[in-house]
């Protein structure tokens, strides 16, 4: 991962959790249907871990959250 992004990468985790939260989804549950660990989705979405996310699981986690896959990637300046 290319540290030039990591506030990019915090936006996305900070948004993969507001929606799972909004369709009442527990990280276990988002995890469990995208076929990764509990722990894996909290690394995605801490705020003070910045993990890199694949193309292909954050269009698993849009489908699963029914949310289109450019809204995490929309930034703020």
């Amino acid at each position: 991962m290319n540290p030039v992004y990591e506030s990019e990468y915090m936006q996305i985790g900070l948004k993969i959790a507001y929606y799972r939260k909004l369709r009442g989804l527990t990280q276990e549950q988002l995890a469990e249907r995208i076929k990764k660990t509990p722990a894996y989705i909290g690394h995605i979405e801490a705020p003070n871990i910045i993990k890199a996310v694949s193309l292909d699981t954050l269009f698993d986690i849009a489908i699963v959250l029914d949310v289109p896959a450019y809204k995490f990637l929309m930034f703020d300046d």
